[in-house]
């Protein structure tokens, strides 16, 4: 787990990546070898962020817009020479914590699924060129649901692992793996305001947590590694929970 060769000469586009999950798992992409183009808005501040960051490119785009996604792997691949590792994080948090099965469930999920389908296609191609063609989707954080909105959160999981099954069964013949990872209640700048302003949600995720603890972006650029690594070169079309166990009681 601690070689840091062990991405070396893979190139990856992660979204998102100004702060939270994606900006650890830009980080310890680069650790392991690996060059990376980190793409957030315009306001983020990515490509003063990662100027003094060796290994990291940061660039600008309009990441809810799918028409603007060949455009994005296009500046990536001029900047890369390729794609080998796709982390598809989108800017997707509702104002307030989702609670039921409702329209607003339902424009997210269709939004995330025609963001992620535009941007994988735009890059298969570069893909398949790669030995160790990676596609990686990172899912909601447990605090874009209310307390009692379980089953908006399982709704939403369900509908991540379908989008992913269905990705792995496009590309597999062509030795790419589609993945995801299903955070738990993470502590990212995102999650730190709902928080905030929701102290009854915050001790709910603990408390239904096993470990009873929040959890950190480092924890899922952890698996992230592993499954864009050789070692989950046989692992496809399925999801890895990163949220400390959850007890029976949630």
């Amino acid at each position: 787990m601690g070689d840091p060769l062990r991405l070396y000469g893979l190139n990856a586009l992660v979204l998102n990546a100004a702060g939270g999950i994606s900006e650890a798992i830009a980080r310890t992409l680069i650790k392991h070898g690996a060059t990376v183009v980190a793409v957030d808005t315009g306001n983020s501040g990515v490509v003063q962020h990662y100027a003094a960051v060796k290994g990291v490119t940061g660039m600008t785009e309009a990441l809810l817009d799918p028409d603007r996604m060949p455009l994005l792997v296009k500046n990536a691949v001029d900047q890369l020479g390729g794609i080998d590792i796709l982390i598809n994080d989108f800017p997707l948090t509702p104002k307030a914590p989702l609670k039921n099965l409702d329209d607003k469930l339902d424009h997210l999920l269709k939004t995330r699924a025609s963001l992620t389908m535009a941007l994988c296609r735009a890059a298969l191609p570069h893909l398949k060129k790669s030995p160790a063609g990676r596609i990686i989707n990172i899912g909601f954080l447990r605090s874009v649901f209310s307390a009692d909105g379980t089953e908006a959160r399982a709704r939403a999981e369900q509908d991540l692992a379908n989008l992913t099954r269905a990705l792995g069964a496009e590309t597999g013949e062509f030795g790419i793996t589609a993945n995801y990872i299903q955070p738990g209640a993470v502590m990212t700048p995102e999650s730190r305001e709902v928080f905030r302003k929701d102290k009854a949600l915050r001790d709910h995720c603990i408390r239904y947590s096993a470990a009873r603890r929040l959890g950190e972006p480092v924890d899922i650029a952890k698996v992230a590694l592993f499954l864009a690594s050789d070692d989950a070169v046989f692992v496809s079309g399925t999801g890895i929970a990163v949220d400390g166990g959850r007890t029976d009681a949630e």
